[in-house]
This record gives C-alpha cells, structure tokens and sequence, in this order.
C-alpha cells in the first residue's frame, strides 16, 4: 500500500489532470485536508510539496496552494491512434496481441521508462487493416503507475487507445527513423529482411513520472500525418 502522503498527492492530482480542478482554483486548505484524510499536517505538507515540485500546484504565501496555470508551449503533436487511423481510412480495425508478459523491468525496460526498477507489463501486438498487417507494436507500461493496466483485456481495446482514454498525460516526446526490417518484424509484416521500414516511438509522461514507451514498425509508404496547434 502506498504511503498516505502519497495517496493524498495522486487523488489531487487525479482531480487537476481530469480537469475536474481547473488553473487558478484555491485546493482545500491543510487543515481541511487533514479532517478529510485523518492525518497529521505534515503528512499533508509532504503530498502539496510533492505537488508543488511536479509544477502542478503553486504555493502563495498567507494565501494557501492553488492549481498551477499549464506551462505554455510553442506547439503541441497529437498522439496518434492507430486504430482510429484505419477506421479512418474506412478499414476493420483488428489487433493480435503475440506476446503479453508482466515483469520486474529488466536494464532495458528501466533505460526506457527511467525507472529504478519495478513491474512492468510489456505488450507485443500486431495491427491489422482490413486483415493485412498494418503495423508491428511493442509497448512497455509502468504498472507503479497505471497499475489497472494488469486487468485489461487489450485484444478489445487497443494498448494506445485505451490509455489515451483512461490515463491523463502532460507531456510526450516522439522519435521518427527509418530502419531496416529484421527477420521478426519483416515476416509480421509480409516483407524482405531488410526492407526499408518506417518506425516510430513515442515516450509519454504525467509530470515527472514515465507511463509508457511504445516502438512501432510500419513498412514503407505508410505516412506519419499529425497536426500542430500552436
């Protein structure tokens, strides 16, 4: 069970990522918080620092903590679904999952995630469009922090989509490069060894803490369409 203070940090920040609290909004005082949560004022103290540290809550003095105003980027990429995409292009949609493993994050899942160690629940899937392999899917999540990924059916809901729908994120970064297909992927996807492939992957973030990584291989042709908003 995690720490009370801790708790106290993840139902606040739940309330702000949903945007259930907006910017600007005074959060209960500590006092309230102590009642609410029969704890002592440093308990309380420990969680709005923790808060405070991940930008999410700003502390003014003889005024109280109240919800930070988002930081302010330049442009913003849309995270694609890939789901949405081949419904998009009038296509069935359809997702094999090949492997599903629940596991203590070895060197390479802690290198990806940033973690010091953990659970981590690592998908490898195969999209579909109309039944001909679309793309080539591998996914590691940080069960530390969506731990309800453990009980989800991801054959019924695709990995991205779901945690597009259920997990809030604030920020995320994307790495675009073109590599040659090796024998797993190139006999996934009905191709030469060796055959130019497109693959992207994607880290994404709630404040400090990683929630997944994902690498997918598309063959050559497939275009990578996202729209910038300033």
């Amino acid at each position: 069970m995690k720490p009370l203070n801790e708790r106290i940090r993840l139902d606040i920040e739940g309330r702000i990522m949903s945007g259930a609290w907006e910017a600007g909004r005074r959060i209960p005082a500590e006092h309230e918080l102590m009642a609410e949560y029969g704890c002592s004022r440093m308990t309380v103290s420990k969680a709005i620092s923790a808060l405070a540290a991940r930008g999410l809550v700003e502390r003014r003095k003889r005024a109280g903590s109240f919800v930070a105003a988002p930081r302010v980027h330049r442009a913003t990429l849309e995270i694609p679904d890939i789901s949405a995409e081949i419904e998009g292009l009038g296509q069935a949609y359809r997702l094999n999952i090949l492997e599903r493993a629940e596991r203590v994050a070895s060197a390479e899942d802690r290198d990806l995630l940033a973690v010091a160690g953990g659970a981590v629940l690592a998908l490898d899937c195969l999209h579909l469009a109309d039944g001909s392999p679309f793309a080539v899917e591998a996914r590691l999540i940080n069960l530390a922090i969506v731990p309800e990924a453990r009980e989800v059916d991801f054959s019924v809901e695709s990995p991205g989509r779901w945690l597009l729908g259920h997990v809030p994120w604030t920020d995320a970064r994307h790495r675009i490069s073109a590599v040659a297909a090796c024998g797993r992927v190139a006999g996934l996807l009905g191709l030469a060894v060796g055959t130019p492939c497109l693959c992207v992957e994607r880290w994404t973030w709630r404040t400090a803490e990683r929630i997944t990584y994902v690498r997918q291989t598309h063959a050559a042709g497939h275009a990578l369409t996202a729209r910038f908003v300033a």
